[in-house]
């Protein structure tokens, strides 16, 4: 089974030679390269484990023809967070508190995010906020989102250009629901990054990368 690594110039070489030679030894391997066997060690190891070679004592490597699916480190967390954020359902501050529950349930949502006209970010509201205020009493066609929301500048906000590992790791650091996405410099909400599409990318990510080595 090969795994999704990215492979040095060197073992790229490696794997031309034996394809172009095998069954070959690795000190033959070491000669072709002008080096030492014992510095191709770990190149040998690593293309033995991910698949794309094989090896047989006192006959030499193979090409075992492993398919390694295209699942880098770069391609899988540093993409940015543009490629994979959700729409943001955006509340007035002068939304009933009644309203904001209506909405957060008609868009299946775990959080609401209060603007301007504008789009400017002032808060946010989670479900954890909508419960507390609903168990507190109150008339909630009274009471308006501006009240219960956390304001800014208290919100863990994020922009379209970060990796998607650093936004994960705001999300895990700060143990929130989503994060509102802004427009670089401004305060203008883009987007919307949450645990549950992070875990669907992943997800996603790896049935694709099953998918390519059948």
């Amino acid at each position: 089974m090969a795994l999704a690594v990215e492979f040095t110039k060197r073992q790229r070489e490696i794997i031309a030679i034996v394809k172009r030679e095998q069954p070959i030894s690795g000190a033959k391997i070491a000669a072709h390269l002008n080096l030492t066997r014992p510095t191709l060690r770990n190149d040998l190891s690593i293309l033995t484990m991910t698949g794309m070679l094989d090896a047989k004592p006192k006959v030499g490597y193979f090409y075992a023809g492993q398919q390694v699916a295209n699942l880098s480190f770069e391609a899988l967390y540093e993409a940015p967070i543009a490629t994979i954020m959700l729409a943001p359902v955006l509340i007035k501050p002068t939304t009933t508190v009644q309203d904001a529950v209506t909405n957060l349930f008609m868009n299946d949502v775990g959080s609401l995010y209060v603007a301007d006209e504008q789009q400017q970010l002032l808060g946010v509201i989670s479900r954890k906020d909508l419960l507390r205020s609903t168990i507190n009493g109150g008339d909630l066609r009274q009471n308006y989102s501006s009240l219960i929301m956390t304001r800014m500048p208290n919100v863990v906000t994020t922009t379209p250009n970060v990796r998607i590992l650093d936004a994960g790791y705001l999300l895990k650091e700060h143990q929130v629901d989503s994060l509102p996405v802004l427009a670089e410099g401004t305060q203008k909400v883009v987007g919307k990054l949450t645990k549950t599409r992070l875990m669907a990318y992943f997800v996603e990510q790896g049935l694709k990368f099953e998918q390519e080595r059948l």
